[in-house]
């Protein structure tokens, strides 16, 4: 894994309007990718996620929502940290699950990944939306957007369809933004 700053990435702040992410690029506000697919969700998939929320109860389910939020938060710095040739050191039972997590991300898929042209990259696309992946690069000989994701349990391809569109809104992005050729999301998960 070597880097390579091929591109000048922006600055952005986040911000919530209405609670809903958004990005501050330019003079523009835009809607986060993540806020898009939220709002344009699937009858099905909600009424999915409402059946899930009245079985396993209201509290619960905020509960086990927020639990993997922090430990997704704490696995994304950790790996942050590891590629900018850093150590990260959180003596947390939330902080020592997810650099288990993260160091099997490290061992299984950053072998893969020959160039990283950004880390935390902030993307927009015609003044229409933006949003944040993790890697931008070269993944097994392919210009690539990465993303690094955390679970509580293995995932069917067709429950994470949302991961899907969020590398392929960065993808279309990037290409449009700096002229590359990406057609290739690879999404790290644990």
């Amino acid at each position: 894994m070597k880097w390579n700053k091929l591109y000048t990435y922006p600055e952005s702040i986040r911000s919530m309007i209405k609670g809903k992410r958004h990005y501050a690029i330019a003079d523009h506000k835009l809607p986060s990718v993540t806020t898009i697919l939220s709002a344009t969700q699937s009858d099905e998939k909600r009424e999915s996620l409402a059946r899930w929320k009245a079985k396993v109860g209201e509290f619960e389910a905020t509960r086990v929502k927020n639990v993997a939020a922090t430990r997704g938060t704490a696995m994304h710095k950790y790996l942050e940290y590891y590629v900018e040739g850093q150590g990260l050191l959180d003596l947390t039972d939330v902080g020592q699950e997810a650099e288990r997590m993260a160091k099997t991300i490290i061992d299984k898929g950053m072998p893969d990944c020959d160039e990283i042209w950004g880390s935390e990259v902030v993307l927009s696309y015609k003044d229409r939306y933006a949003g944040a992946t993790d890697l931008c690069g070269i993944y097994m000989g392919r210009e690539s957007i990465m993303d690094f994701k955390q679970s509580n349990k293995p995932k069917k391809d067709e429950w994470i369809e949302d991961y899907y569109l969020q590398s392929a809104a960065y993808a279309l992005a990037h290409n449009e933004t700096y002229n590359t050729d990406i057609d290739q999301g690879v999404i790290l998960m644990c």
